[in-house]
């Protein structure tokens, strides 16, 4: 069974094909939309990947026009 969709931050419901309808996706509102917003501006959520430089492709990031 698949569980509904629920606004990231407020937990409330989403309608079953709010993410074809709604711009505001995958929030129910603007006001949790800015609320998420602002959370990453302060530095509250954070990307969290460990950097080895081995693993990076040095070639992978040039652009060849």
């Amino acid at each position: 069974m698949i569980r509904p969709q629920t606004c990231p931050i407020c937990r409330k419901s989403l309608a079953i094909d709010a993410e074809a309808d709604s711009k505001l996706f995958p929030f129910c509102s603007d006001r949790c939309r800015q609320i998420d917003l602002f959370r990453w501006s302060e530095g509250k959520y954070a990307i969290i990947d460990p950097s080895d430089p081995d693993l990076v492709d040095p070639e992978a990031d040039v652009d060849e026009d």
